[in-house]
This record gives C-alpha cells, sequence and structure tokens, in this order.
C-alpha cells in the first residue's frame, strides 16, 4: 500500500516508517521539524516538509503518492505544557487533525490510523484500563485527542465507507533494539531518556514528581510499551481495516511501572549510580495508568512482545550510549 505517515521524523513515526518500508509498503513522510529530525528519516521514504494545517499542499501529496491510508503520528504531547498552553494544543492536534482529514476528504483516501492515547481516560477508577471505561481526560492533552476521537466518529457517521482505528498508546518506551533509531527530544520530557541522560553524567540529578500518590511505593506508575511493538500494531490495524471500521484500542503491555522502579532498572542496566530528588507532584498527572490490550489482540491479533522493563531500557541504552548528542552525534 501507498501509506502517507504524519509526524515521521518523530520518534515513534521514525520507527513506523522504517517498519512499513521493510514490510513492503511505500512510504511518504510529512513533518515540519519542529520537533522531528530529518536524519530519522529512513532514506526510502519520499519527505516533505510540511506543517498539518498545510491542507492544499497535503492533497497535493496524496494526489502525487496516490495514497491509500494515513498513519498520523504528527502532535505535541507534552501534558505539563497543554496545562500552561492549551491553544497551542488544540491548534496542533485538534484544528491540525481537522485539516488533515480534508485534505484526504478532498481526495478520496479513506483509511487512518490515529496516534490517540490514554490520557482520554484521565484517572479511572479501577486499574487495568480498559476501552469501554469512560473518558474523562484531566488535562488539554487528553481532551485535544480525545476531540480527534469524535471527529472520526463523526466523519466515519457522515461516510460508511470512512475507515479509522484510533491506538490509545499508553507510555511509549525503548529504542530500534539494533541501536540505529531512537529517542531524541528537546526538552526531554519521557521518564527513561530522562533517568539515562542522568546515568550519562547529561543530568545533574532527576526529579520524582510526587511520592506521595496511591501506589505501593507512593510514585506514579506507568504501562511502558516498546515503541517497536507499537509500531507493529499499527502495521496490524492498518492491515486489518475494511470499509466502515470504526476502532477504539489500547496498546499496552498489561502491567504498570512505578517511577522508582524505571530509575532502579536504569542504574541496573547501566551500571551507574543515579542522583534524585523529589518534588510536589505535577498538575494533571494521574498517579497510575496501566491497560489491558486485548481487545487489540482479538481485533487485529496483536500482543506486546517485549514486556520486560529492563530490555526495554536496554534498547534504550544502547541508543543513547552511542548517540549523546542525538541525532546530532551522526
Amino acid at each position: 500500500m501507498n501509506v502517507l505517515v504524519t509526524g515521521g521524523a518523530g520518534y515513534i513515526g521514525s520507527h513506523a516508517t522504517r517498519q512499513l518500508l521493510d514490510a513492503g509498503h511505500r512510504v511518504v513522510v510529512i513533518d515540519n521539524l519542529s520537533l522531528g529530525h530529518r536524519p530519522a528519516v529512513d532514506p526510502r521514504a519520499a519527505f516533505a516538509e510540511l506543517d498539518l494545517g498545510a491542507t492544499d499542499a497535503i492533497m497535493d501529496l496524496l494526489v502525487e503518492h496516490k495514497v491509500d491510508v494515513v498513519m498520523h503520528f504528527a502532535a505535541l504531547a507534552s501534558v505539563p505544557e497543554s496545562v500552561a498552553d492549551p491553544l497551542r494544543y488544540y491548534h496542533h492536534n485538534t484544528a491540525g487533525t481537522v485539516s488533515l482529514l480534508r485534505a484526504m476528504e478532498r481526495h478520496g483516501v479513506k483509511r487512518i490510523v490515529f496516534s490517540s492515547t490514554c490520557a482520554t481516560y484521565g484517572e479511572p477508577g479501577e486499574m487495568p484500563i480498559v476501552e469501554t471505561m469512560p473518558q474523562d481526560p484531566i488535562n488539554p492533552y487528553g481532551r485535544s485527542k480525545l476531540m480527534v476521537e469524535r471527529i472520526l466518529r463523526d466523519r466515519a457517521a457522515a461516510d460508511s465507507g470512512f475507515a479509522f482505528t484510533a491506538l490509545r498508546y499508553f507510555n511509549v518506551a525503548g529504542c530500534a533494539r539494533d541501536g540505529s533509531l531512537g529517542e531524541d527530544h528537546t526538552p526531554e520530557s519521557h521518564l527513561i531518556p530522562i533517568v539515562i541522560q542522568a546515568a550519562l553524567g547529561r543530568r545533574d540529578s532527576i526529579t520524582i514528581f510526587g511520592d506521595d500518590c496511591p501506589t505501593p511505593d507512593g510514585t506514579c506508575v506507568r504501562d511502558y510499551i516498546h515503541v517497536e511493538d507499537l509500531c507493529a500494531a499499527h502495521i496490524r490495524a492498518m492491515d486489518a481495516m475494511t470499509d466502515g471500521t470504526a476502532r477504539f484500542c489500547n496498546l499496552g503491555i498489561g502491567r504498570g511501572y512505578s517511577v522508582r522502579e524505571v530509575i532502579d532498572v536504569v542504574q541496573q542496566v547501566t551500571g551507574r549510580p543515579v542522583n534524585v530528588q523529589t518534588g510536589p507532584r505535577r498538575p494533571g498527572d494521574p498517579p497510575s495508568l496501566y491497560a489491558t490490550a486485548e481487545l487489540a489482540e482479538r481485533e487485529f491479533g496483536w500482543k506486546a512482545q517485549i514486556t520486560d522493563l529492563s530490555e526495554i531500557v536496554e534498547s534504550a541504552w544502547k541508543w543513547f550510549e552511542s548517540h549523546p548528542d542525538g541525532y546530532r552525534s551522526d
């Protein structure tokens, strides 16, 4: 198939692009490079530096490359930033997706795999989280993604041939296990890279945001899914779509690890100590989030293969040790 990947120069999008190409698909990537990295884009893919708001230019690409399906990763994804600057999140995540959907509609592209988030659930009253639980996000990031889910429902209701799968991610982590693709954010907001940076001496310390959560060790608990597993789920979801498909599926490993557990595993894997401080809990940050992904297994045969936190951290360590300056190291 001919696949348009939005945000394909970013962390997840670059891994997905490679997997799509390796599976024999043809890929065109768009990315505005505000957060992504041009060297992360597989040279086998076509590339256009575009913002999601460039509706007409995206439509031209859809025509030029005869796109069959869209994988939509492009988004802002920092919970604290969304609380501080909500309009930016609604502009990029929600309005940007509307622009993309308009371009698709004009060209007749009717299939999309959407990068949603567990943040749409807010603070569920029980764990693990299943797809039928109420969605009540507690931060603008989660609300910006939930709005897109509702837009997709409405788009599908208006056109019986339109098909979508919205995949609600939990915490994506790790890097390509061969060390060739990684994670490079400025500023970095993901826990495992932050702890690894401290182990490398590139940070003086790390801060645990809250040690008084209602969790076994008082620190936040999250479900960490390896990026390669996540991208494999996207391809399976894409391949399983038919006219009228409308799916919402969790992607996770089915258990949570606490912040302290992550720190301990990073120290074990790297053999280096990490200086840890404790700060107050952040607004909009639920104490515990982990999934059941049984629906994804039933719907399109996906199940996480990398579920041990040490293996996830080892893949990230391999990248960061050999690329201390991210893609600028090459």
